[in-house]
């Protein structure tokens, strides 16, 4: 018993000293963990702290097993060779890079005091030229330039500019391209027929698109030459959009008829029938209903004389050419039956003084 006693002690103390040295290995561990953290922070250079994390899994640091297995002096002695050994090269990297950066701050610093030196000495240089000039230069060059820009801007309210950009002025015309002789439009009439003109003169001389920009003011005159040299320079980049420009500018102007307005247009009292005619026809033309020529020469015959309306309707004139011919005869015909019928009475008194005795 006693000898079984005396193994026991013996283990169990060098099962205590192992447990004592492991801890005092993860006090080591926590401590350097701790010191890496703070390194990492204040330099914030990341390979310090790995350096560091990566030394704290080397052997140096065994674990539980291998304590268990190797000496307490050895294991301790290995343990302050390798803290020391891995925290020397920490603290030398530190200590550069600090050095590094301070060097850096300060050729920063010196680079920015040269250049605050550099524009001192230009403003005193302005400076000095601002005392050396005259009262009476620095009044006639305000004059001048004061004078340059009132000049300048009369100048340039009587000098022309080209209305289209120089995308446009750039386009060059088809090889053997003749400019066709337009139809003037002068601010009056219909602006839309004149634009349906302009463009199927301009694609029959074989010109398209943008091209067109160029060629219209050669359709103008009067008041819409005037609207074109006032528009603003460089404002017109396509077609489309000068056309829009002057369709807004020369509304169509003409009156729209209404079937009422045209039913209720009669001949009047003393009118030729070949006015009315005329008359009636125009204002159809106008009339937001389209009608066919049938309904139109009815509507027209209605509109005459009872007598020429019912004579007319008998016939049925199939076109208006045909109802005005028609309506012309007639006409003439009732004229030379009350000519013929008409009696002066003139006439009849010299009648009856010549056969007194």
């Amino acid at each position: 018993m006693d000898t079984q006693e005396k193994s026991v002690k013996p283990v169990n103390s060098k099962l205590a000293i192992s447990k004592s040295s492991n801890s005092s290995i993860k006090s080591i561990s926590v401590t350097t963990r701790n010191m890496s953290k703070k390194l990492k922070e204040s330099s914030q250079m990341s390979p310090l702290a790995e350096y560091v994390e990566m030394n704290l899994h080397s052997p140096s640091y065994a674990s539980e097993s291998d304590a268990n297995k190797s000496p307490l002096t050895s294991h301790c002695y290995m343990s302050s060779y390798s803290f020391t050994t891995n925290m020397a090269p920490v603290m030398v990297i530190n200590a550069t890079t600090i050095e590094e950066q301070l060097a850096d701050l300060t050729r920063a610093i010196e680079g920015l005091m040269k250049h605050v030196q550099e524009q001192d000495a230009q403003i005193a240089r302005l400076i000095n030229k601002a005392d050396n000039i005259d009262a009476n230069q620095l009044k006639e060059f305000i004059e001048g330039t004061i004078r340059s820009k009132v000049e300048g801007s009369s100048r340039s309210s009587f000098t022309y500019s080209k209305p289209y950009t120089p995308r446009i002025d750039s386009l060059k015309m088809p090889i053997g391209y003749q400019p066709p002789k337009f139809q003037q439009f002068d601010g009056k009439g219909n602006p839309k027929q004149h634009v349906a003109h302009f463009v199927e003169t301009c694609n029959n001389a074989g010109t398209y698109g943008d091209h067109l920009v160029k060629q219209f003011v050669r359709s103008l005159k009067g008041n819409a030459f005037d609207w074109y040299t006032d528009l603003e320079a460089v404002s017109i980049n396509e077609w489309e959009q000068l056309e829009q420009e002057f369709l807004n500018r020369f509304y169509n102007t003409r009156r729209t008829v209404s079937m009422v307005e045209l039913t209720n247009s009669h001949q009047w009292k003393e009118e030729p029938v070949f006015d009315y005619t005329n008359r009636w026809r125009n204002l159809s033309l106008n009339c937001k209903d389209r009608l066919s020529e049938a309904s139109a020469i009815e509507m027209c015959i209605q509109c005459m004389h009872w007598e020429l309306c019912y004579i007319l309707q008998a016939i049925k004139p199939k076109t208006f050419e045909e109802l005005a011919t028609r309506a012309h005869g007639i006409e003439m015909s009732f004229n030379c039956k009350e000519d013929e019928y008409s009696v002066d009475p003139s006439d009849d008194d010299g009648d009856d003084g010549d056969a007194t005795p």
